[in-house]
C-alpha cells in the first residue's frame, strides 16, 4: 500500500511539474533520482546547452531510465538521460514497454554502466542456486536495476518467486546488508559504486562475475553487453571481471530541429572535461564513443555532426 502511494504520488508530482513548455526553445529535461549522478549531469548539460543556444530554457526534473524514455515518447519532456538496454527495448516494445516508440531518437552515448551482484562473504553464497530461500535486494520495480537483476536469477535458473526480495533504493538495500537482512544486492552504476564502498567499509563482500551467463542474458535482452570491471575497482578485487554492462546516453525528442540538436550533440564532445567532475568516465569520451551504435537511432541533427567528425551512423 504505502510502496502504490508513494509510486502514485510521484507520478503525479511528475505530471504537475512537466506542463508544456513556455516557448518553442523551452525544454524539459528528465534525469534521476535523488542522490545519483544523473541529477548533476542534467544540471550541467542545461548550463551547457543554454550557453550554446541563446535563448533556450532548460527546466530539469527527476526521473529514471524508463520513465525517462516514456517521458519523451509521450511529450511530457523532449530531452531525458537514459539507458542503453531500456531504450532498445523501447525502440521494438519489448517488456516493460507495451508498444514501440517512434518519437525517441538516440544524440549521444556518455558512459558505460556496470551490473554488479553483490553478496556477504560470510553468507556462503558459492553459486547462484546458494541464494534460494534467502533475502536479496534491488531497487524499486520497473527500474533498470530491478529488471537486471530479474534477468541475472533468470540466467541461473532462477526466478523472484525462488527468493525473498525487497524493492527498495540504494540507501536501504545498502542498510539492509549491513545488518544481514540481505545476503545479496543487485545494482548497475558506475564503478566504483558509492553503495558498494558503503556497504564494503562495513562487510567482507565478493562480486559475482557474469561471463558464464552472458548467452543466457542475451537471449533476455541482446541489446547486453559484456563488459571489464579493472582490478583494483574495488579494494581488495585483485583481479578483473566480466560483467554485464550498457551505456548511459542522452535521448530526445525526435521532433527537436536538427541544428538544435546538432549544437547539442556538439556541446556534448566539446565539454567532456566539465562533464568529466561528475562522471569520470566522460573525461576520456570520444566522438566515437559518443556514437556507439546501442541499437537506437539517432536524430538527424546528431548525425549531422557525427559525419563531420567522419562517423556514419544510422537515423533509421
Amino acid at each position: 500500500m504505502t510502496r502504490q502511494i508513494k509510486v502514485t504520488g510521484l507520478a503525479a508530482a511528475l505530471a504537475v511539474v512537466l506542463a508544456a513548455p513556455a516557448a518553442a526553445n523551452d525544454l524539459r529535461m528528465m534525469t534521476g533520482p535523488q542522490g545519483g549522478s544523473w541529477i548533476p549531469i542534467g544540471g550541467q548539460l542545461k548550463d551547457l546547452w543554454e550557453k550554446a543556444i541563446p535563448g533556450t530554457k532548460i527546466q530539469v526534473f527527476p526521473g529514471a531510465g524508463i520513465a525517462n524514455v516514456r517521458g519523451v515518447e509521450d511529450g511530457k519532456a523532449e530531452v531525458g538521460l537514459a539507458n542503453s538496454i531500456s531504450t532498445a527495448d523501447a525502440m521494438t516494445g519489448r517488456e516493460p514497454f507495451k508498444k514501440p516508440h517512434g518519437n525517441v531518437c538516440n544524440i549521444a552515448s556518455l558512459y558505460p554502466q556496470y551490473f554488479q551482484f553483490v553478496v556477504l562473504a560470510d553468507a556462503k553464497i558459492n553459486k547462484i542456486s546458494d541464494l534460494k530461500g534467502k533475502s536479496i535486494t534491488t531497487q524499486q520495480r520497473g527500474n533498470t536495476g530491478e529488471v537486471m537483476t530479474r534477468h541475472f536469477l533468470e540466467a541461473h535458473g532462477l526466478t523472484f518467486n525462488d527468493v525473498k526480495v525487497s524493492f527498495v533504493g540504494y540507501t536501504d538495500s545498502v542498510n539492509q546488508m549491513k545488518d544481514g537482512h540481505a545476503v545479496a544486492f543487485g545494482l548497475n552504476t558506475q564503478a566504483p559504486a558509492g553503495a558498494v564502498m558503503d556497504l564494503q567499509a562495513a562487510r567482507e563482500i565478493k562480486i559475482f562475475e557474469q561471463a558464464d551467463i552472458y548467452q543466457n542474458m542475451l537471449k533476455l535482452n541482446p541489446s547486453y553487453k559484456l563488459i571489464t570491471l579493472p582490478k583494483g575497482t574495488y579494494p581488495k578485487q585483485d583481479k578483473d571481471l566480466q560483467v554485464i554492462g550498457f551505456q548511459t546516453h542522452v535521448v530526445l525528442s525526435c521532433k527537436l530541429p536538427e541544428q538544435m540538436v546538432y549544437t547539442m550533440t556538439k556541446t556534448i564532445a566539446e565539454n567532456t572535461k566539465t562533464l568529466g567532475t561528475v562522471a569520470r568516465d566522460i573525461l576520456t569520451l570520444t566522438p566515437k564513443g559518443m556514437a556507439a551504435d546501442i541499437g537506437v537511432r539517432f536524430h538527424p541533427g546528431a548525425a549531422r555532426y557525427y559525419k563531420e567528425a567522419g562517423i556514419n551512423v544510422s537515423t533509421k
